[in-house]
């Protein structure tokens, strides 16, 4: 609850409403019958109703709302009772003044999101922007690379690399968590920004690479500064966050075998066991990426191999398989790994994202539509999140089935599976929230992220509903504790509503190796332009509203 400390808060209050101090302390708003009407209750007798709370209202916009209330020891008012300085006022009935959900965020990231969205939303700014990015990434000019020229260097770490980037070391990273924990994050998805990215031509010349002195060039060169990158992530990780962790990153032995799927070569798969060694002792779930489809089933075996290995706690898992919902293939593919994990008794952990190389994977394995895109990612969604078997997540057996017949056919058990739903689309998130809350979530371990720099309109979203599921439960095991304290059935009747917890992806390393990053994710995300203007509009509505709370035109919070 937000208490009012003074009578002087009030001044910036609509007139239409009028204050009146509680017995505890706190300043209570009441509506006044008219616009007329606003004297005390000494001087306007008459009976006035309240407001009631964001617990009685519907929809999501009760989600985004200041309580102002006297304290929680107040007794209730009946509606018909008059309000008077010396009535107790029950907070549930007290005002809800809206806040806004953006009001959390800094300044500075309201300007940097602005300037940042201005430029990918434009048609014109954004080619010879993505342009200049993929010089500064690639380039060996002095002049041109951010990371030995340091003016260029001071002009990006306070734009573009601030916006996305959590930092270049450990205490910078740390610092960066620490201001979204402060937020009202839960923690951050942490990933290291050094990739190795081939050419076709590359690929297509891959060699096995395990013989001799270009076995010894690929171990040095590659797996071992690749599972240097991936421990210290770890270090820096705090118990709750997670790791990204990129197979292909480990160079041309892990491409061969991904590409063939191979298992891992042996110095490889040694350094993976150190990798989750480490992620183990540290409670620290490792995220797997998904790539392209060329590599893509091999990521998938040794995935599974791993979960195998390591996810033996029951509903906890510590490696995490990434799942496109944009392909075709996917619903039968994480059937297929639910049914494994049932019968080998692993928990699945599954980090469900609509699909990131729609430009490069062949267009006929990809839903012909977003808006089928969209109903795949939600319905798998909530299948994962109930621990049940859907119209599109269906069991192998019943794949072929109609209706009828699967109603009828005993379906294979829903294994125990962690969640983590990568997503930028508000409505999949406010889905989520509200099965997470309700009483078929099945206790699914559950967590939603978006990109650090990205989406926080949607962030913001979630986070003020936590808040406000947070408040909810908080009246209701207040009521409840007084009411079941006399029935002697405390607890019950059901169980307390659980927030989602929220997430940013982050990824830290150099100023170069960050661009390098940069542009690819503008890549992948240069088409989502209308989902970049309303970003940019959220963004600029929040600075408005600002300003305008500054001289006093509107609420400053």
């Amino acid at each position: 609850m937000l208490q009012v400390p003074s009578p002087g808060r009030t001044l910036f209050l609509p007139l239409c409403f009028n204050a009146v101090r509680s017995q505890s302390g706190g300043v209570v708003l009441v509506a006044a019958r008219n616009v007329t009407d606003f004297g005390t209750a000494a001087s306007r007798p008459r009976r006035r109703r309240t407001i009631h709370s964001s617990s009685t209202q519907k929809g999501p916009a009760a989600d985004s709302h200041y309580i102002v209330a006297a304290s929680q020891s107040s007794a209730m008012v009946p509606t018909s009772a008059p309000v008077t300085a010396a009535t107790p006022t029950e907070p549930s009935r007290a005002l809800v003044l809206k806040k806004s959900p953006l009001s959390v965020l800094p300044l500075p990231t309201i300007l940097r999101t602005l300037f940042s969205s201005a430029i990918s939303s434009s048609p014109i700014l954004l080619p010879p922007s993505l342009k200049i990015m993929s010089v500064m990434a690639h380039t060996d000019s002095t002049a041109l690379n951010p990371d030995r020229n340091p003016l260029l260097r001071y002009f990006l770490k306070k734009t573009f690399y601030s916006q996305f980037c959590a930092g270049e070391n450990a205490a910078e990273v740390r610092r960066t968590v620490s201001a979204l924990k402060n937020i009202g994050f839960d923690g951050v998805l942490i990933g290291y920004a050094r990739e190795v990215v081939l050419t076709e031509a590359q690929q297509r010349a891959l060699s096995a690479c395990d013989e001799g002195e270009v076995a010894e060039e690929c171990f040095r060169n590659e797996i071992e500064p690749w599972k240097a990158g991936n421990l210290e992530t770890l270090k820096v990780a705090q118990a709750g966050d997670f790791v990204s962790v990129k197979f292909t990153g480990a160079g041309r032995q892990a491409l061969w075998a991904l590409k063939n799927r191979l298992p891992p070569p042996p110095r490889l798969a040694a350094a993976i066991d150190e990798i989750c060694a480490l992620a183990r002792e540290k409670d620290v779930p490792l995220l797997i990426d998904a790539e392209q489809t060329a590599v893509q089933a091999g990521i998938d075996d040794w995935t599974m191999l791993y979960m195998k290995k390591y996810n033996t706690r029951p509903g906890h898992a510590l490696i995490y398989g990434t799942y496109q919902a944009y392909l075709k293939s996917t619903p039968a593919t994480l059937a297929a790994h639910l049914e494994a994990a049932a019968r080998e008794g692993f928990t699945l952990g599954v980090k469900l994202v609509r699909g990131a190389y729609i430009g490069s994977d062949p267009r006929h394995i990809i839903h012909d539509t977003k808006e089928d895109t969209d109903a795949a990612y939600d319905s798998i969604a909530s299948s994962l999140i109930r621990r049940r078997w859907g119209p599109v997540l269906r069991p192998r057996s019943s794949a072929n089935t109609t209706t009828a017949n699967q109603q009828q056919q005993q379906q294979p058990e829903f294994p125990l599976v962690s969640v983590l739903l990568g997503t930028h689309n508000l409505e999949s998130v406010r889905k989520a929230h509200a099965l997470r809350a309700g009483d078929e979530s099945a206790d699914t371990e559950l967590a939603v992220a978006q990109l650090m720099g990205m989406a926080d309109d949607v962030s913001c979203d979630l986070l003020a509903a936590n808040r406000a599921l947070q408040a909810e439960a908080g009246a209701q095991r207040q009521g409840a504790a007084t009411e079941d304290a006399k029935k002697g059935e405390y607890g019950s009747k059901s169980k307390a509503p659980v927030a989602t917890r929220a997430y940013k992806y982050v990824v830290w390393g150099s100023t170069k190796e960050c661009m390098a990053y940069l542009l690819r994710r503008a890549q992948e995300n240069k088409d989502a332009v209308s989902r970049t203007k309303a970003a940019r509009d959220a963004m600029w509505e929040e600075l408005k509203r600002r300003i305008k709370g500054a001289f006093g035109f509107g609420p400053a919070a």
